[in-house]
């Protein structure tokens, strides 16, 4: 969870995005485009970015999708975000669940992935999975 000083965003916005890479990026678009439009700071904006790309990357490489079509790799993920009227920002990643439960990894300093859940740490108050 990011804090934003909340003016005329939207309480919530959702979108199902494809399942696999360029389904990133449109959300990350959107994401970044509606919250710039309504006041958000830059910061804050490139923070919910990140985490957002971060979760829908591991839905798309560890989660099946959503809809009837998940036993053969095709559908969507479903991407949201919500402005509470404290002004926090929640993102939430939602995928038809994979084999584990996401859990922050220790990489090696050579090693091409596994950062994502540390990121998240970094960046966001809290995270979890339900």
């Amino acid at each position: 969870m990011a804090l934003v000083v909340a003016q005329e965003v939207p309480a919530s916005s959702s979108m199902a995005v494809p399942h696999g890479p360029a389904g990133v990026g449109q959300a990350r678009h959107r994401m970044r485009e509606q919250l710039r439009g309504n006041g958000v700071s830059d910061a804050v904006v490139d923070d919910a970015v990140l985490i957002l790309s971060e979760l829908l990357s591991n839905a798309c490489r560890h989660g099946r999708p959503l809809g009837r079509h998940a036993d053969v790799g095709d559908g969507d993920i479903r991407a949201a975000w919500h402005v509470d009227t404290g002004g926090g920002l929640t993102v939430e990643v939602t995928d038809g669940g994979g084999p584990t439960r996401p859990v922050p990894s220790t990489p090696s300093v050579t090693a091409r992935g596994g950062r994502g859940l540390n990121i998240i740490s970094a960046l966001a108050q809290e995270w979890g999975v339900r």
